[in-house]
């Protein structure tokens, strides 16, 4: 027993770090309709700029992190006034097709800049089993993911409460609800979508170091974006609490398959049951556990 709850809490611990990539897409999604294809490739930026500081001009960790937040909400800025805003009126796909074409760019741009080798990214948190845990219940659980957990839980709070308290805020709402309506009492819909993609850009780069520090920051950072469509599947892709659930089952659901049933189909599913469990979601429903039922009339 106590090796099924080691297994369930490293899933869920790894789920909050899927549902943070999650919100990204969710944030950018919810406000402009625009579904952020270039959410892993600014993952992949924020992560190599900020070891790309570190190793080639010597700078500590905490003089990396905060030119790297600053560097991603520029860029987040510029994706904003560059790309989106001139794309406002035209089709959802026209949007979605410059996403594509943007996360190729920033890929390119990163690795143009800091190089396409992998980088080792230290944080100040040991991958070890948590001392506390192992000695009080026996589960052997990692504490660097427990750190992590808390990170991603600290900075989806400070999201919500930004959300849900300040004028800002209530102004994402209203943007979210009706852009139509937003313009008619004033609400700057440009300036609310700037915020909103360097928010974007703010909770790529903590998801970055995170899984940077897990498995290097290389190419491969860039697919943690996929593992993040079965999590919006799940929650839906205008909800924020959807992001975090469907995260949370994502992961868990992933790392039980892969210890209980892997063995009977010869292992290696990890990888892709997340997409099978989406898909038997979908026929049951489409619009996930938190999004909006559209009802359709024949």
């Amino acid at each position: 027993m106590n090796f099924f709850f080691e297994v369930l809490i490293g899933g869920l611990l790894s789920g909050v770090m899927y549902a943070l990539v999650a919100i990204g897409f969710v944030l950018i999604y919810k406000a402009s309709g625009v579904f952020n294809f270039a959410q892993g490739a600014m993952v992949f930026f924020a992560a190599l700029t900020c070891v790309g500081i570190i190793d080639k001009f010597g700078a500590p960790l905490w003089v990396a992190i905060p030119i790297t937040i600053v560097v991603m909400i520029v860029l987040g800025l510029a994706i904003e006034r560059v790309v989106l805003r001139p794309l406002v009126n035209q089709p959802e796909i026209t949007l979605f097709m410059a996403t594509i074409g943007l996360a190729f760019f920033i890929e390119g741009l990163a690795q143009l800049i800091w190089g396409a080798q992998v980088h080792k990214l230290e944080l100040p948190i040991e991958d070890v089993p948590s001392e506390y845990l192992m000695n009080k219940f026996n589960i052997l659980v990692s504490q660097f993911d427990i750190m992590a957990a808390a990170v991603c839980g600290v900075l989806v709070t400070t999201l919500a409460l930004l959300f849900s308290r300040t004028k800002v805020g209530r102004a994402l709402r209203a943007v979210a609800d009706d852009h139509q309506a937003a313009l008619a009492v004033g609400i700057p819909l440009q300036r609310i979508w700037a915020v909103l993609w360097a928010v974007a850009g703010l909770v790529a780069l903590v998801a970055g170091l995170l899984w940077g520090a897990r498995n290097g920051v290389q190419f491969a950072l860039t697919f943690v974006a996929l593992k993040a469509l079965p999590v919006l599947i799940l929650g839906g892709f205008t909800s924020m609490p959807g992001a975090i659930v469907g995260g949370l089952i994502i992961g868990a659901s992933e790392k039980l398959a892969e210890v209980y049933i892997g063995p009977l189909v010869g292992g290696g599913i990890e990888g892709w049951f997340p997409y099978v469990l989406a898909l038997l979601f979908l026929l049951v429903r489409p619009e996930g556990l938190f999004g909006e039922k559209i009802i359709r009339r024949i």
